[in-house]
């Protein structure tokens, strides 16, 4: 089977050209990951979530000694809020990472392939698409509107 992948997705030069929400969760995101321990990798995320009830929480990645026991952000953010409000919808999330040492070449930083997956699980769970954007310090934004976008061959419960 042969079949084309389009995926749909915005680009945004620096965050000035982010609407107010995408700014607030931009900023929350990049404060996040100044929060961040990482002191092997020295590779900081930061996360933050929208919710369909207005609230934004954020997180950042979590390494340990014992690899692989740490956590990316977004799974620590997704997590703890699927936690705390299981019920509310996930809107919006928005992911700054790269080298703790800024370099202004780096570009937009997306998930890793484990977070994309358990994104993936939360956008199924809900039935509604998340509007997902990532960026490194460079303030350089690439939005997809479903996570499914970036990960179009997904693996969810249709499968088991």
């Amino acid at each position: 089977m042969k079949k084309d992948i389009q995926i749909s997705y915005e680009y945004f030069k620096n965050s000035s050209e982010l609407n107010d929400i995408e700014k607030q969760l931009f900023e929350r995101a990049k404060a996040a990951r100044e929060n961040a321990y990482a002191p092997y990798s020295l590779f900081f995320v930061g996360c933050a979530v929208l919710l369909e009830n207005g609230e934004i929480y954020s997180g950042n990645n979590q390494e340990n000694a014992a690899f692989p026991s740490g956590l990316c952000a977004e799974r620590t953010t997704l997590f703890w809020v699927a936690a705390n409000f299981p019920d509310v919808k996930v809107k919006k999330i928005f992911v700054v990472g790269g080298p703790k040492e800024f370099h202004e070449k780096n570009p937009p930083i997306p998930p890793c392939g484990a977070c994309r997956q358990s994104l993936i699980e939360y956008e199924t769970k809900q039935h509604e698409n998340i509007d997902l954007y990532f960026s490194s310090m460079n303030e350089e934004v690439v939005k997809v509107h479903a996570v499914k976008d970036l990960l179009p061959f997904y693996f969810d419960s249709s499968f088991l």
